[in-house]
């Protein structure tokens, strides 16, 4: 006798607020069930960065095509949906409005819930896609190109901010340091590669609010001393330049995260956003966490980045918490949008 797997509540994700394209299909049952990225790098690397029009361009050519994928992957129909999730903001406005017009068309079609999920929330979600999820409360560090910040959780919508950059977030940091060592884009990868051929003492960089006593950051100051060190040193110095800017980078991550959990006497940190797959900040997390008894969770290294996985996992979580009615059609995006919520 064959035992069918029984299906649970089944959400299509979509994620399109930047350079990648993002599609996943989640059962609250089953788990992830298939999913598909593009991403946008070789379409960006001749500027430099992001330009919005091209982003907003490719994610339309990419977006169907990847939902076919997806579908396919999973071996479900279209009508087996109970409803789609797509990001909703922060992000850029062009770039929000592809995945969210279709994700509203589709589900209007079908006659389902359409769910508008915020970025944020979804990568600070995507540890909980891990096989040793974290539990609720924890400390969440959100670390990418366009976000650092230190929320507390208390569960799920229950978001408190404590302290966040003031000026470049650490992922931006990243790719403007990588810019003035003369690397590729996208810089953050490519800086941490070229940072573990050398050694991080040789130079000393600052560590910006390193004892402000609060959760606050700040790495334009860092940039720029890296800029004056890149104008006095040789080209052969590069690698020792990078390894000493993660160090530091790292350092302050580092610090921030035991105050914070020292501040909300709480024992868990979550770590997302595509900063989150570097493995020097891993690597030192897990060190400096483990001697004061504290946990670190990551999402795993193809979540770090975006992906459609979370932002299907967030409205499936949003559906489970609170069922919706079939969408009828309007919608709306948000570039600037808070994730704390009162």
């Amino acid at each position: 006798m064959v035992l069918l797997q029984q299906a649970g509540l089944r959400v299509l994700g979509i994620e399109t607020s930047c350079d990648e394209t993002g599609v996943a299909l989640y059962d609250t049952a089953q788990g992830l069930l298939a999913q598909a990225l593009h991403s946008q790098v070789d379409v960006h690397a001749a500027y430099g960065g992001v330009v919005p029009e091209l982003a907003s361009r490719d994610h339309i050519r990419r977006l169907p095509l990847l939902i076919r994928q997806t579908i396919h992957q999973a071996d479900v129909s279209l009508q087996a949906l109970d409803a789609i999730a797509y990001t909703a903001g922060p992000g850029l406005a062009g770039a929000l409005l592809v995945g969210a017009s279709v994700a509203v068309s589709m589900a209007w079609a079908l006659k389902i819930p359409a769910l508008p999920v915020h970025h944020l929330e979804g990568h600070l979600l995507s540890p909980l896609l891990g096989e040793d999820p974290p539990q609720y409360p924890f400390v969440a560090l959100l670390v990418s190109g366009g976000h650092t910040q230190f929320m507390a959780v208390e569960g799920l919508g229950q978001y408190r901010l404590l302290g966040e950059t003031v000026d470049d977030a650490a992922g931006e940091a990243f790719d403007k340091t990588a810019q003035l060592l003369g690397l590729a884009y996208p810089g953050g990868p490519a800086l941490a590669q070229l940072a573990r051929q050398g050694n991080p003492r040789r130079f000393t960089l600052p560590r910006p609010l390193l004892h402000s006593g609060d959760l606050n950051l700040s790495f334009s100051g860092l940039k720029t001393a890296v800029a004056l060190l890149v104008k006095a040193r040789p080209a052969d110095d590069r690698a020792d330049i990078a390894a000493a800017f993660e160090e530091a980078v790292v350092d302050v991550l580092c610090h921030k995260a035991l105050l914070a959990l020292q501040q909300t006497q709480l024992k868990q940190l979550v770590v997302a956003g595509g900063v989150g797959a570097n493995q020097h900040l891993r690597r030192e997390l897990a060190r400096r966490l483990r001697s004061v008894g504290a946990r670190v969770s990551f999402p795993p290294l193809e979540l770090c980045t975006d992906n459609g996985a979370m932002i299907a996992y967030a409205g499936a979580q949003q559906l489970l918490r609170q069922p919706a009615t079939a969408t009828q059609g309007a919608f709306a995006v948000y570039p600037r949008w808070p994730l704390q919520r009162s």
